[in-house]
């Protein structure tokens, strides 16, 4: 991303939405490891818990496209720090329960105050990051959601030592008005508005942005979208992305425990090596897409590093049921973990690459369709837990679904925008 300019604004607004991303994960993944004491306290039975987890997916996904297209609307300036506020808020908010109604409720909440956080972001790109650097960007922005997830397990941990859970989600939802504040106050919809911003730079980023118009933002083409095979094909790829995803995010640390017998010790260090695997995967998934795209044109680029993560994530998920001891069995689903978001810069980057000017509708779309994933993904292992009595089944589940994203990527074309359709 080093291109001549003689201002690098832009990077700090990667940097800001990294920090995002980094709140945003560390908040969401509090709950998954602390379920255990939220458990005792409140008397909540693994299926409740489940739809605690999904109770803000739920919300997540209803208010994913409304408030995307917010952001297209008015801007993501305003947008950011009222989504970034209101999840703080229902974080603390957290601390407060006392029974599995005011429980789901609160997460319920708190999903709905951060619907749109992703569009949002992916919005602020097409307006800061030219082309070139969109993978590579994206790649980097769910680095810092997955280090925020990776650090959090040892972070509260270390907090509850001298906190209970509840004191550990006030310290968590204090954070994010930091940012919230900061964000408000530096930020700029466009470079044009941004004092720091040189010529230089802004005639780059508007160069790199691509052919995209500026009208039609009130008037969402909705029968376009609708009609679009590659959104269809990509809400369908990310449906099954978030579904094998989901897991990491809510029942791994209680597999680990339950199935593979970790200690407390051991089991912090470990909840967090999936995470630590995404992050990894998250840059050179992007650097790879960007790479891939210069070297053999948008779609092969885009193609190629997505269908191979959902490929890899498949085996690796399936071989990480298969191993008997406990430590193995742990790395390769880490590794699986990792290969499931090493298509996360090519997915993103193409719904900009499609949208135009809808960058955060189009990319709502597909992120809501994997919010029901999100939403599904808790529930159905629960239930097929109780069934069958064996956790692996369920993972093999999500083994077979990353096949079928991995086929979506066959006949995902980002070089046909939706103007054009």
């Amino acid at each position: 991303m080093n291109q001549p300019a003689t201002s690098r604004v832009r990077f700090r607004v990667l940097g800001f939405c990294v920090a995002l991303a980094a709140i945003t994960y560390m908040d969401r993944i509090a709950i998954a490891n602390m379920a255990k004491f939220i458990a005792r306290d409140l008397s909540l039975s693994d299926t409740q818990m489940s739809y605690v987890f999904s109770a803000f997916t739920l919300a997540y996904g209803l208010f994913e496209i409304p408030t995307g297209w917010w952001g297209d609307r008015v801007g993501t300036r305003r947008v950011l720090m009222r989504i970034v506020s209101w999840w703080s808020a229902f974080t603390i908010a957290t601390a407060f329960v006392f029974s599995f109604p005011s429980l789901l409720v609160t997460r319920f909440l708190f999903g709905l105050g951060e619907a749109g956080a992703w569009p949002n972001a992916a919005k602020t790109f097409s307006k800061w990051i030219p082309l070139r650097e969109r993978g590579t960007a994206q790649g980097i922005f769910f680095m810092g959601a997955h280090f925020g997830a990776a650090y959090s397990p040892l972070l509260i941990q270390y907090l509850l030592q001298f906190l209970d859970w509840r004191g550990v989600f006030v310290a968590f939802g204090c954070v994010g008005f930091v940012w919230a504040g900061l964000w408000f106050w530096w930020f700029r919809d466009d470079p044009s508005e941004h004092p720091a911003v040189s010529k230089a730079e802004q005639a780059y980023i508007v160069e790199g942005r691509g052919h995209e118009t500026s009208h039609g933002l009130e008037n969402v083409p909705w029968g376009l979208i609708l009609r679009s095979r590659n959104v269809w094909l990509l809400c369908l790829m990310y449906f099954v992305q978030t579904y094998g995803f989901y897991f990491y995010l809510t029942w791994m640390p209680t597999y680990l425990e339950r199935v593979r017998g970790f200690s407390s010790t051991k089991l912090s260090l470990f909840a967090g090596a999936p995470m630590v695997a995404c992050m990894i995967a998250d840059v050179t998934g992007g650097v790879a897409t960007d790479i891939l795209t210069r070297r053999f044109g948008l779609r092969l680029g885009r193609a190629l590093t997505g269908g191979s993560s959902f490929l890899f994530a498949a085996i690796f998920t399936v071989v990480g049921t298969l191993a008997e001891d406990a430590t193995t069995a742990a790395l390769l689903l880490a590794v699986a973990a990792g290969w499931s978001v090493f298509c996360l810069g090519a997915a993103w980057g193409s719904c900009l690459d499609i949208a135009g000017p809808h960058a955060g509708v189009v990319s709502a779309c597909m992120n809501t369709a994997g919010q029901v994933g999100g939403f599904l993904s808790p529930i159905i292992l629960t239930l097929m837990v109780t069934q069958f009595g064996d956790w692996n089944i369920a993972l093999r589940l999500s083994g077979g679904l990353f096949l079928v994203g991995a086929v979506c990527w066959l006949f995902i074309d980002p070089r046909k925008q939706i103007a054009h359709n």
